[in-house]
């Protein structure tokens, strides 16, 4: 045999081979990871309910992708068009940030139904003036609901669009926590009619929002109105797009209701009714200026609150 067939039986069989394929094997699995992490978007939209006819989303939702389409720079803040992707619809808003040296409060505004996302900039201007940023949404179907149409998607196991309405403020929460000016920390949701439904429910499901104030709103009732319903599934939908079936998550966050008298939309018998429900710390307050939606009586309790909330 020669010199070359002896080294090579000399050899100890199989150690060196074994090694490098484990060495393989875990370089195999690390860039499988890797993948798996960019591929897989992070954060989740997914929505469930359970039993009791709560829907809830994950709590990492995922960073947001904010488009900027104009800005308006003024010597106290800055105005911004912005737009970003929520499940499947693309949501417009105005974000309006207070000229500061430091990190700001900040307040989404859910307007009501047939409101468009420009109708928020009175209220908008008030916080501005406050030292808050907010930022005011164009709603899905500008705030407005189709119970019959969305019962009919749940029969189908298909998402409700107030469920979705629901998720498109809480990714307006996500913007604001992701812009460097604003303390995430100290954000809150204010809605009128329609969306301060959807205000009291987001601020249910996020344990971070710092509070919810809601104007010209109330819930459904559903609990004396399912009496006579017999059909488990029918009373699930109703309780989960019910805001007053999210009220025992709000605390230790303060739920703050302000209404008119004279609403003829919203009575405030029905407003009251939802307080009541609610568990503090919670406050209401009566004023006699206006109708629907927010009025100048309003301005000193709602600045009071939110110093409250976010100071």
């Amino acid at each position: 045999m020669n010199s070359k067939h002896r080294n090579i039986k000399s050899r100890k069989p199989g150690k060196r081979p074994s090694s490098n394929l484990r060495i393989s094997i875990i370089i195999g699995m690390v860039l499988i990871l890797v993948l798996i992490y960019i591929l897989i978007p992070q954060g989740s939209d997914k929505w469930r309910v359970n039993d009791e006819g709560i829907f809830s989303y994950p709590k990492d939702r995922g960073e947001v992708d904010v488009k900027v389409l104009k800005t308006e720079s003024r010597s106290d803040y800055i105005l911004k068009t912005i737009s970003f992707t929520s499940k499947d619809y693309m949501v417009e808003g105005l974000l309006r940030i207070p000229v500061s040296g430091n990190k700001v409060p900040a307040v989404v505004i859910l307007p009501g139904a047939s409101v468009p996302k420009e109708g928020t900039q009175t209220l908008a201007d008030i916080f501005s003036g406050l030292g808050y940023a907010s930022i005011g949404i164009e709603q899905r179907n500008r705030g407005g609901v189709d119970m019959e149409y969305d019962y009919d998607l749940w029969q189908k196991r298909k998402e409700p669009v107030e469920h979705k309405m629901v998720f498109d403020a809480l990714r307006a929460v996500d913007v604001l926590r992701q812009e460097p000016s604003i303390d995430p920390g100290k954000i809150a949701i204010m809605g009128e009619s329609n969306g301060g439904r959807f205000a009291i429910i987001a601020t249910a499901i996020d344990p971070g929002i710092s509070g919810v104030i809601g104007i010209s709103t109330s819930g459904y009732d559903t609990e004396s109105n399912i009496r006579e319903i017999s059909d488990v599934n029918i009373i699930k939908f109703y309780r989960s797009i019910d805001p007053e079936t999210y009220l025992k998550f709000l605390p230790p966050r303060k739920i703050v209701m302000l209404h008119s008298v004279n609403d003829t939309i919203i009575p405030i018998d029905l407003a009251r009714n939802t307080f009541n429900k609610a568990i503090e710390p919670k406050k209401f307050y009566t004023v006699t200026t206006g109708t629907h939606g927010y009025s100048e009586g309003m301005k000193e309790p709602l600045e009071r609150e939110l110093n409250l909330m976010l100071g």
